[in-house]
This record gives C-alpha cells, sequence and structure tokens, in this order.
C-alpha cells in the first residue's frame, strides 16, 4: 500500500508528495526536523518532540505556519492514516520556495512534511552482541556555530563522520569538539559507566539534546543510579566499564569495542542492558 504523505495542509498519496526545486530546504539546508517514533499506535514523547521542533525553528526565526496543537494533530493523523503500529516519523519543516541566494526573507511561507513509516537502524543481533565504533577525525559542529539543540536539515558534518565509520566497516562514530571533548556519535547521544556510575557529555560539548537521552537519564535515576553530566574524553572512552547510544530509531544499544579497544568484556554491560529492558517497557507502557 502506498504511503501518505502530509504535504503542507493535507495528506497527499506518495506519489503527489513533491517539492519545489527552489525550497530553501532543498537548495541550502535551511530547515529543522524530528525523527520520532511509534510504539504500538502511540507517538512517542510527542509533547517534547513538538516543542523542540518549534525550540528549533524560533532559534533561526522560521515561523512555523501551524500551531503546535495542529502540528500534534498533523502527526497523528499521518500515523493513523498509514495504519502504523510500531515506526518512525519523520517531521520537517522548510523554509519554503523562495529566490536562489540564501536571502531566506523570500520564502513566504515555510513548507512541512511528515513521513510515517517502517524503519529498523541496526539488525537486532547487534543489540544483544553489541556494536563496533571508531573515533571520527571530523570535528563536531562549533557550538557557537551553530547552536547544538538545533536539529537542522544540514546534517552534513554528521554525514562526514558516518562515512568514515562505514568505510572502515563499522555503523557510528563518535564526534569530538574543538576542545578535544566526546560530543556524540553521528546520530545518537553517547553515554558511558565507570564504577557504576553512568556519565554523559553536556549539551554544550556540542550534543543534541535528545529525547530519548533525556528519558534514559530519568529512567535511571529511578533505578537509583548517579547520572553525571560531564565532559568526557577519548580516554574516558577507552577505559569505560560500559559504552552505550542513546537515540530515537537506536533506542538504547551497547558499544563493545572503540579504536579497537575492547569495552569490559567485549558485551553489553549489566546496566547497558537494564537501561534497554526499561526503556523498551516506558516505550510500551508497561511501566510508568
Amino acid at each position: 500500500m502506498a504511503l501518505k504523505i502530509w504535504l503542507n495542509d493535507r495528506l497527499v498519496d506518495e506519489a503527489e508528495a513533491r517539492v519545489s526545486v527552489f525550497d530553501h530546504g532543498l537548495l541550502y539546508g535551511d530547515g529543522v526536523f524530528e525523527g520520532i517514533r511509534v510504539y504500538d499506535k502511540r507517538v512517542f514523547e510527542m509533547e517534547a518532540h513538538i516543542r523542540r521542533l518549534f525550540d528549533s525553528a524560533r532559534a533561526i526565526r522560521l515561523q512555523i505556519p501551524m500551531s503546535p496543537k495542529e502540528m500534534t494533530k498533523a502527526v497523528e493523523t499521518t500515523v493513523a492514516a498509514n495504519n502504523l503500529n510500531d515506526g518512525y516519523i519523520r517531521l520537517v519543516v522548510t523554509r519554503g520556495v523562495g529566490s536562489l541566494g540564501l536571502n531566506p526573507f523570500t520564502c513566504k511561507t515555510a513548507g512541512v512534511i511528515i513521513i510515517a513509516d517502517k524503519i529498523q537502524l541496526y539488525p537486532e543481533e547487534l543489540y544483544e552482541k553489541g556494536m563496533k565504533v571508531i573515533s571520527a577525525t571530523t570535528v563536531r559542529n562549533h557550538p557557537l556555530a551553530l547552536p547544538p539543540q538545533i536539529k537542522s536539515l544540514n546534517y552534513l558534518n554528521n554525514i562526514l563522520a558516518k562515512m568514515e565509520a562505514l568505510d572502515v566497516d563499522v555503523p557510528e562514530a563518535i564526534m569530538y569538539n574543538h576542545e578535544g571533548y566526546v560530543a556524540e556519535a553521528t546520530g545518537d547521544n553517547v553515554f558511558i559507566v565507570r564504577n557504576k556510575i553512568v556519565y554523559a557529555p553536556p549539551v554544550e560539548a556540542g550534543s543534541l539534546e535528545g529525547i530519548t537521552r533525556a528519558v534514559v537519564i530519568r529512567l535511571a535515576r529511578q533505578e537509583g543510579m548517579e547520572v553525571v553530566e560531564k565532559n568526557l574524553t577519548r580516554f574516558d572512552l577507552y577505559v569505560c566499564d560500559e559504552l552505550f547510544l542513546t537515540g530515537t530509531a537506536a533506542e538504547v544499544i551497547g558499544i563493545v569495542e572503540i579504536d579497537g579497544r575492547v569495552i569490559g568484556d567485549g558485551k553489553p554491560g549489566p546496566i547497558t542492558r537494564l537501561l534497554r529492558d526499561r526503556f523498551y517497557s516506558y516505550a510500551r507502557r508497561k511501566e510508568k
């Protein structure tokens, strides 16, 4: 069955979902987006995602032609139209159609695109066995050049780091900021465990303020774990007891090797497994 895509103000068939070649989202990566999961027909953390979308838009002076309530309704309508039980939503707001040239003020109305479909970022066996990663040489964008809280359409910085990983047959790379501190992976947030304490880089280090990241921190604290946000170095990753990533598509996935160094005993650690289980239960409303 062909997908139904929300385009600007209504649902259209997938074949009709077309964007102008003069849209500044295409020409310049000028726009913002959200990736959102659907579990058992429920949109996961909808309010938090919509809030972040509007915050990102406000930060780049992009006027979304819908209210948060209208956007929420459009997302729900798209999910229902595609009869999606478990899947992924890509919610995109572009600057809209304008003239050639950087001037965003030639774009009169922002474009809205909502896609609801299935996704599996990593094969299931990686969640059981764990994943290998490398350290990217591509430096994360300077936070004063582009605030990491803005989830923009321009992902070239992350893509260059992703290519480094794929070139050596691993699925992910850890990115560091201009000072050498851990920022994030190419599409996920980073956590380590050391002496049963969970550590995460602060947003100021150059990481997106992830929705899944926030949920995992909350779940860890509910389990009585100490969670500390602090700058982490490559050395911290090399000697930690556990290393794991969180993200909308990835959920919670353990890392068992970085740059050829084995993490812990070479298997996803007990805290990683516990938090993955707790996240799975929380996402499917099996626990509060």
